[in-house]
């Protein structure tokens, strides 16, 4: 029999994005969250307003309260900031009503601000603080032109990162490139760093390209170059409308584009401009249909600015393997997704900022007669398991609720 205090011991779950939200951070912060839930007490403070799904509640799920929070558009950076700001202070009251000492709270990096709260409130209440890693701040905002590299906000940045990585138990990192930047910070040790990557959502299997795809049969190329998902700060949109651009008079090559974003905003500027007749966009497309989607093109561009590696992971990746589908990464060598391409032959790998090189690539993909490539995908994809990372989601926590001093992981 455990001890009282065990018992009643609760895990924390503090994120902007939750389920009614449908965002991949939403999706993946609520499987975490339910899968704790079937073994601990777990709180979710949840950013996102309106009624769960009918699979988030109910009897061994996690009890969902909502932190008011208003949102700015993307656009409206000064007053998203301040809204950010405000839910981050409520996050951090709300932490210090409902922490107890050896309680371990779990968050992520939306907003930028979040993990600071997290672990403060956490220190203070004598709790436990793990940081689940998707991107990297202030590097993110450097590598997208937003911040420059040696200002002060980013050195004030980057201090609040050494005391922030002090005070964390645990940083869950979603590539095996993210080490490096961390350990940069004194106040990070590696025996933290837990490497747990995302996962698809989509059954791995091979599905063959069907000329009665919805998604595809109205346009009249022979070979589809998709485009999907969020495009952010982190994602250049120029390059792949560019490559577009290259290739215009190839009639055998057409883009189909479909997402959200500033970067989509930007391709759709461009394309109103330019009229490319090679270039099709799509409304953003619901989970119900993104099979379907994902299997009308024979190839997928995920393209990043350049110095990616360490900053930010398209959980977008996952997916495209699921479905047999090579990939075009625009991305230094060493970034995580650039390394399993390479590793496990998916598809190509280009420099940051060449459309011609993406042009050239395309160009070669719609010539190249490996059909491995679909049966290489899916065997990776298959590596990618919502059980198994899960799992190791499970063991980290009770690792904390144990000893809040991770051992190093050999």
């Amino acid at each position: 029999m455990q001890p009282p205090h065990e018992i009643a011991r609760k895990i924390v779950v503090a994120s902007q994005h939750y389920p009614p939200d449908p965002s991949t951070t939403a999706a993946i912060m609520a499987e975490i969250a339910c899968r704790l839930a079937s073994e601990h007490e777990v709180v979710v403070l949840s950013g996102s307003p309106g009624a769960l799904p009918a699979s988030q509640t109910g009897v061994g799920k996690p009890r969902v309260i909502a932190v008011k929070n208003r949102m700015a558009g993307k656009a409206a950076l000064v007053r998203r900031g301040l809204s950010e700001l405000l839910f981050v202070l409520r996050i951090f009251l709300a932490l210090l009503r409902r922490l107890r000492r050896d309680d371990v709270v779990l968050t992520v990096t939306a907003p930028f601000m979040l993990p600071y709260a997290v672990a403060a409130a956490a220190w203070l209440k004598g709790a436990r603080s793990a940081l689940v890693m998707h991107d990297l701040f202030p590097d993110v905002l450097v590598m997208a032109g937003l911040l420059k590299p040696r200002s002060i906000m980013a050195g004030a940045m980057r201090a609040a990162n050494s005391l922030m990585f002090s005070a964390l138990n645990a940083v869950i990192t979603i590539g095996r490139d993210a080490e490096r930047p961390l350990l940069s910070y004194s106040g990070m040790t590696r025996n933290k760093i837990r490497f747990i990557p995302n996962w698809a959502t989509l059954v791995p299997a091979v599905r063959p390209v069907a000329l009665d795809n919805p998604f595809r049969k109205r346009l009249t190329g022979r070979f589809i170059v998709g485009l999907s998902g969020n495009l952010g700060f982190t994602h250049d949109p120029e390059i792949v409308f560019e490559a577009a651009r290259l290739l215009k008079d190839e009639p055998d090559i057409r883009f189909l584009l479909s997402g959200w974003g500033i970067g989509f905003e930007r391709l759709k500027q461009l394309q109103a401009d330019a009229n490319l007749p090679n270039v099709s966009f799509a409304a953003r497309v619901e989970d119900a249909e993104l099979e379907a989607f994902l299997a009308a093109a024979d190839l997928w561009i995920i393209p990043y600015r350049k110095d990616v590696a360490g900053v930010s992971v398209p959980s977008r990746f996952y997916n495209l393997l699921a479905v047999g589908r090579p990939v075009v990464l625009v991305s230094e060598p060493e970034a995580e997704a650039a390394l399993t391409v390479v590793e496990n032959g998916l598809g190509w790998v280009v420099t940051p900022g060449r459309a011609d090189q993406l042009a050239s690539t395309i160009r070669a993909a719609s010539r190249c007669g490996d059909g491995a490539f679909a049966e290489r995908a899916v065997k990776t994809a298959s590596r990618f398991d919502r059980g198994i990372a899960m799992n190791a989601y499970a063991a980290l926590i009770d690792e904390l609720l144990r000893n809040p001093n991770l051992r190093e992981e050999r």
